[in-house]
């Protein structure tokens, strides 16, 4: 068990999303950062779809209420253990009595616990995620307030022998973290309109930085940046969407639909983020900058299999390290 002594309402619940529900209007939810949960479930011992915990509004505080194992991943966050530093991409035993505290990101945007077991919730259609506009999963369908307490899943794994533990550098698979003057970029594939764009709105997409805008959320980004026209007017019924698709309303400015992102809609398609690069649009604050590039299926299908190779190294690793950590 451990209890949310300070927290934000966003901060929730999360494994990696509902699947294959799309078409009952039923969005995927799941962390925004797939790719820091499955590290951070890793590194405790987890099967990676395990429910652990989002945080977007800081300082985050929790206390122990048993012994168990955790790990910190996701954006680079000043965080204690009592009095001992915590580095982020790693995990560490917490016994009865602590209290971890996770600061302000620098930079990033969002921090994910795993704890030994996983976070136990009721199981909704596959997943434990917690749909924050639909109101169901986690913890009573909202985020975490001061005083829950979450019951974690009675895990298998032991206490780490060494009790200042170990972690991970995710550099191999997300690169280094990108200045803060720096735009981030996003490879993207064209959408289904992405031809119905003027060519003048097709340069404006690939060579624009793009800014974040105050409406930021889990549902999609609201980007501000120069007016991106159609050749015609297009009268288009609602269709299928998801996270990573960019759609462009008639003001001309994209939003990028995420991880609590509408099933359906009938803005028109310029594009869509590639599914690996998902994680940096979790990680990019409001008032951050992006920069669309244009790539090919090969390329997206490539960048998958690089991440799920590293997954699997990864877990081998892990698999050895908690035979003597």
């Amino acid at each position: 068990m451990i209890e949310i002594l300070s927290t934000g309402a966003v901060n929730s619940v999360q494994d990696l999303g509902r699947t294959g529900y799309l078409d009952a209007g039923v969005g995927r939810s799941g962390a925004m950062d797939a790719q820091a949960l499955e590290i951070a479930n890793l590194l405790v011992g987890n099967a990676t779809d395990s429910a652990g915990i989002e945080v977007a509004l800081f300082p985050f505080r929790l206390r122990f209420e048993a012994d168990t194992v955790f790990a910190l991943t996701g954006a680079d966050c000043p965080a204690k253990l009592n009095d001992r530093e915590v580095p982020c991409w790693w995990a560490m035993n917490a016994k009865v009595g602590d209290t971890l505290t996770v600061g302000l990101p620098r930079p990033g945007a969002r921090a994910l616990l795993a704890f030994q077991g996983g976070v136990e919730a009721p199981l909704i259609l596959g997943s434990r995620s917690t749909d924050l506009k639909s109101g169901f999963g986690g913890l009573e369908g909202r985020g975490l307030n001061r005083g829950d307490k979450l019951p974690l899943t009675d895990g298998s794994g032991k206490p780490l022998k060494m009790d200042g533990g170990y972690g991970v550098d995710p550099s191999g698979l997300r690169g280094l973290p990108a200045s803060k003057d720096d735009a981030i970029v996003l490879r993207v594939l064209p959408s289904a309109e992405y031809s119905a764009f003027t060519q003048e709105a097709i340069s404006r997409f690939n060579e624009t930085d793009w800014l974040i805008t105050n409406d930021a959320n889990r549902m999609g980004y609201r980007l501000s940046g120069p007016e991106l026209s159609l050749t015609r007017r297009l009268e288009l019924f609602s269709h299928g969407i998801m996270p990573g698709t960019v759609q462009v309303p008639p003001n001309g400015q994209p939003i990028i639909q995420l991880a609590e992102a509408n099933t359906c809609g009938g803005y028109p398609k310029i594009a869509n983020v590639i599914e690996a690069d998902l994680w940096k649009l979790a990680q990019a604050p409001a008032g951050a900058r992006l920069r669309f590039e244009i790539t090919d299926r090969d390329t997206a299908v490539a960048a998958l299999r690089q991440e799920r190779a590293f997954m699997a190294e990864l877990a081998a690793s892990v698999s050895l390290m908690r035979g003597w950590m």
